[in-house]
């Protein structure tokens, strides 16, 4: 059913890695598209430097890319994301990347796009240097923008002293009623998969996934 809310909203998400949105904004994304909303998800990169394998593994080094590409596909679906971008970055490379070819690729789909909503990591403070420099290359790129035309953002941030440094979170999400769609995102990046609860070690109940997922977190940023 759509939602005044949402209806006609387009949001740009982006993110370095396959999983990003899985755990940080596939609920609120599942939520916003049942209410009308359009998304757009450019991700930067395959993951291919990942680490993680699977368990038992089941990628290696020559086939993780191809699975990840596999499992973000799945992911977005799972979501009801409408629009899939793979950018085709290189991995853990985000922070040497020529800054002028990723503001343009970023402007060029904020320009194509008109987001009224981008949905990206807080710079400084999403630990690691993929998600610090995309959420810097997002916020450097809608700062050129003139002040009327800039679209909302919403950061995503998690390192230890976040909340020191730029305060709580101004905007949670209640996803409890899209824990079926998060769920499903997160569950279809099997190749990344640690957690006991999420290979099948051990099961968590309706209770402990709503209050472990049930909700998400964003810093509106702040143009200076």
């Amino acid at each position: 059913m759509k939602n005044k809310l949402y209806e006609d909203q387009r949001i740009l998400v982006v993110f370095p890695h396959p999983d990003d949105e899985a755990f940080t904004a596939s609920g609120m994304l599942a939520k916003y598209i049942e209410g009308g909303a359009h998304v757009t998800y450019a991700c930067l990169t395959l993951g291919e430097m990942g680490r993680n394998m699977g368990i038992p593994p089941f990628a290696n080094r020559v086939t993780l890319p191809a699975i990840r590409k596999e499992e973000l596909i799945e992911s977005s679906n799972a979501i009801g994301i409408q629009d899939l971008r793979m950018l085709g970055f290189h991995d853990k490379m985000i922070e040497f990347e020529d800054p002028e070819l990723l503001d343009n690729q970023i402007m060029a789909l904020l320009k194509e796009l008109n987001p009224s909503l981008v949905i990206t990591f807080y710079p400084g403070y999403s630990v690691h240097p993929d998600h610090d420099a995309t959420g810097a290359a997002v916020t450097r790129t809608i700062g050129r923008l003139p002040a009327e035309e800039r679209p909302l953002v919403y950061c995503c941030a998690f390192s230890n002293n976040h909340e020191q440094a730029i305060g709580k979170a101004d905007v949670i999400e209640d996803v409890t009623g899209f824990l079926a769609q998060k769920m499903a995102s997160i569950r279809a990046h099997r190749s990344q998969f640690q957690a006991p609860e999420l290979v099948g070690q051990t099961e968590m109940d309706n209770e402990q996934i709503r209050t472990r997922f049930g909700r998400e977190a964003f810093w509106t940023y702040r143009f200076q």
